[in-house]
């Protein structure tokens, strides 16, 4: 059976992401929150799937590293790393918080990076970057975050080209604004109801993984 690791597996897209995966593959299920990836895992045994939770904060470079050992420790390699985790603060640009631009930068650039670079060794398939349409455009009251999104776009068009020749695929991913708790205790969408489901979105992004370079929902 294939093995996916997925970040930010504990809620919203990373959640459904690790569900319809979980369908034919072995999830391994990552986020800071291991009681919320215990859930998702309880959700996947009950429905005949496998998965392990493995707690790990993203932003922590020795963390990683100690993850990385225990995949390895336990399957060796694995056929898919599925980057989601992110995170994002909204407003003004002249109103953003020091301590919330370098959150961004920590979780949605630097984390990112890391894991890919410290797990791509044992990645057998493919690498899937989940970056939304905020690496495609800028939009007012998002500066920070469309520049860590720019920034993992980037990112992936530069792997694209490095590993061009090899079997490693490198995916980008760009969605807009989903129903999930990305957008709890935020005033800036006032209707999350009119956004797409993260359950939506999964479907769409496993339906469309064939090896593609982007997917854009």
């Amino acid at each position: 059976m294939n093995k996916v690791l997925i970040t930010g597996a504990g809620s919203g897209l990373g959640k459904e992401l690790a569900l319809v995966y979980s369908e034919n593959n072995e999830v391994i299920l990552i986020g800071r929150n291991k009681e919320k990836l215990d859930r998702v895992k309880e959700i996947i045994e009950k429905n005949g799937g496998k998965a392990c939770a493995i707690s790990l904060d993203i932003t922590k470079a020795n963390h990683i590293d100690d993850v990385l050992r225990i995949v390895e420790n336990k399957y060796k390699s694995i056929n898919t790393l599925v980057n989601c985790a992110g995170v994002g603060y909204f407003g003004p640009f002249k109103n953003i918080k020091d301590e919330n631009i370098n959150t961004m930068i920590d979780v949605n650039v630097k984390g990112t990076i890391m894991m890919t670079r410290k797990f791509i060794p044992i990645v057998k398939e493919k690498i899937i970057n989940i970056i939304s349409t905020a690496g495609l455009k800028g939009k007012p009251n998002e500066a920070v975050y469309v520049a860590s999104k720019f920034a993992i776009r980037g990112f992936s068009e530069s792997l694209q080209n490095e590993y061009k020749d090899e079997k490693l695929k490198i995916t980008a991913v760009y969605m807009g604004g989903m129903n999930t708790p990305f957008w709890d205790g935020k005033s800036y969408i006032k209707d999350k109801s009119r956004l797409k489901s993260a359950k939506e979105v999964a479907k769409q992004i496993f339906i469309s993984d064939d090896g593609r370079k982007e997917i854009v929902i």
